[in-house]
């Protein structure tokens, strides 16, 4: 059985929370591929090659990480990367009954194919993408809600 596992997600940007989640399913996973989705139905903040190489960094010291792009269904990177699970962080309830959908629907589409839920530590329970994108919009201080790479990414950009 496979100890692999993919992390899943648009990571724009990528939040101390989401780094957490990571860090940790490496204790747990031989090996922990954060995916990065190419959705060309969103409006991100950050140009896909940028969130790519961000993520590189953040991780670039962590042996068992591997950061990889994906243009289609997870189960489908899961079934080509031989990873039998798939690792999604809940902050709160209304997160959980949202991933437990996708998590059904996902072990309908493959039924060998595993979702494993981490719940966030309570320092990063109120941080989400979305807030910090909204954050940086109006001049915000991110700092303290991503890693040092996006807050260096971002200092560049402007």
């Amino acid at each position: 059985m496979s100890q692999k596992a993919v992390f899943p997600g648009s990571f724009d940007p990528i939040t101390l929370g989401h780094k957490d989640i990571v860090e940790r399913a490496t204790r747990i996973f031989e090996k922990v591929y954060v995916a990065i989705g190419k959705n060309t139905t969103k409006t991100t903040m950050l140009p896909f090659e940028s969130r790519l190489e961000i993520v590189s960094k953040v991780f670039r010291d962590t042996e068992n990480v591997e950061v990889l792009s994906y243009d289609k269904l997870t189960v489908k990177l899961c079934e080509k990367l031989g990873a039998s699970y798939i690792v999604r962080g809940l902050r709160s309830g209304t997160d959980f009954d949202y991933e437990r959908n996708i998590a059904l629907i996902n072990t309908k589409l493959n039924p060998k194919i595993e979702t494993m839920f981490f719940i966030s530590n309570p320092e990063y329970a109120g941080i989400s993408s979305t807030i910090i994108k909204e954050v940086y919009k109006f001049g915000g201080d991110v700092s303290s809600f991503v890693p040092q790479e996006v807050v260096e990414f971002l200092k560049k950009k402007k």
